[in-house]
């Protein structure tokens, strides 16, 4: 378990203070994968960097597998090498003069282990990779993917109480990474190891997280489960960073309390969505977010919808769907259609969105 609690950095310069981190609290308990996602800058590698202990905080406690090792009051700040952690970076640091096997016991330096023993535990993480009839390969001969499985490896032979990974997947190629981020996911629910996982990337911190902590100057804006994250998210940011959202401003005009759902006046008509923080009022502003593949033609609606009359203004073919752009009115807004879809440009046609699929939200 990792837990975190009032974290703060801030990086001073002759011309500037930058503040990282700012008051950022919170905990990935025994096996869980918990996300760091955001933009760059948005402080989620110094978060990484403080618990690994290459960095120092200025205030906040860090606790791991139940032991405090930083604590800014008491100062106490245990080094990183006494945190019992295995680190994956985005390089790989892969030595290019060894073979895979000398690569993962070099983790396994200073433990004061016999030389069957560090083979030992070298070889049986190799298998946790899949990579135990590589060995003996010298390490440039080995694919991205491979190199990498090699870092996550030599992370583990030290068999730590937890995994960071610092943005692992970005050096390779889209088809790749895909593969790669199934195969994290694998091992890790396989050996049940807590991690703590830092990435931009929205598909792949979807696809491989228990949870996900939305980050943005320095500050976490929203945790969640990743299905929660993206289908009712509770900050416009959130909505607008991870996928694709059409945001319509306007002004609640009443609150269903049972339901939780709310209605809304805006430039394309009165909406009705979910209030996902509970705290609007009749009378305040707010936005509605709509994902592109939530609007549908009316006659596969649900009986509870929004019906929008839209006029098609261009199209896109992308493979598995028509990415299409719509006005209401004249308010620009975005359609992900099906395939099989007729869109053409300067057609009407109307959509509808459910009730449960538009989230209402404060303005930002």
């Amino acid at each position: 378990m990792i837990v975190v609690e009032r974290l703060t950095k801030t990086f001073a310069s002759k011309a500037e203070r930058v503040a990282a981190v700012q008051d950022v609290s919170f905990e990935a308990k025994a096996g869980e994968m918990v996300t760091l996602l955001g933009p760059s800058g948005c402080g989620k590698t110094t978060t990484l960097r403080l618990v690994a202990g290459l960095e120092r905080a200025d205030a906040g406690t860090i606790a791991i597998g139940g032991r405090a090792v930083v604590d800014r009051a008491a100062d106490l700040f245990e080094p990183p090498h006494q945190r019992d952690l295995g680190m994956v970076f985005q390089s790989y640091a892969i030595w290019p003069h060894m073979t895979v096997l000398e690569n993962v016991a070099y983790a396994l330096e200073g433990k004061r282990l016999g030389r069957d023993e560090v083979r030992k535990r070298a070889l049986a993480a190799l298998a946790t990779v899949q990579l135990e009839g590589f060995a003996d390969r010298p390490a440039p001969r080995l694919s991205g993917g491979q190199q990498q499985r090699v870092a996550i490896a030599r992370a583990l032979a030290g068999e730590p109480k937890a995994l960071l990974f610092d943005e692992p997947l970005s050096n390779l190629d889209a088809k790749l990474r895909g593969e790669m981020r199934g195969e994290i996911k694998r091992l890790q629910r396989r050996i049940g190891v807590t991690s703590l996982y830092v990435t931009h990337d929205q598909a792949e911190a979807l696809a491989i997280s228990d949870w996900i902590l939305v980050m943005r100057d320095g500050r976490i804006v929203e945790r969640g489960r990743p299905e929660d994250i993206y289908r009712r998210p509770r900050a416009v940011f959130t909505a607008r960073f991870i996928g694709d959202a059409n945001l319509i401003a306007g002004r609640i005009h009443e609150i269903d309390r049972a339901t939780g759902r709310a209605a809304v006046d805006t430039e394309i008509g009165r909406l009705i969505g979910v209030d996902t923080n509970g705290t609007l009022r009749p009378g305040d502003p707010a936005m509605v977010s709509i994902r592109p593949e939530d609007l549908t033609p009316v006659a596969g609606a649900p009986g509870d919808a929004n019906i929008l009359k839209a006029v098609v203004t261009d199209t896109v073919f992308a493979g598995a769907a028509i990415e299409a752009e719509i006005e209401v009115g004249k308010t620009p807004l975005r359609w992900l259609a099906r395939r099989d879809v007729a869109a053409k440009s300067g057609e009407a046609v109307d959509l509808a969105v459910g009730f449960d699929a538009a989230v209402v939200l404060p303005p930002e």
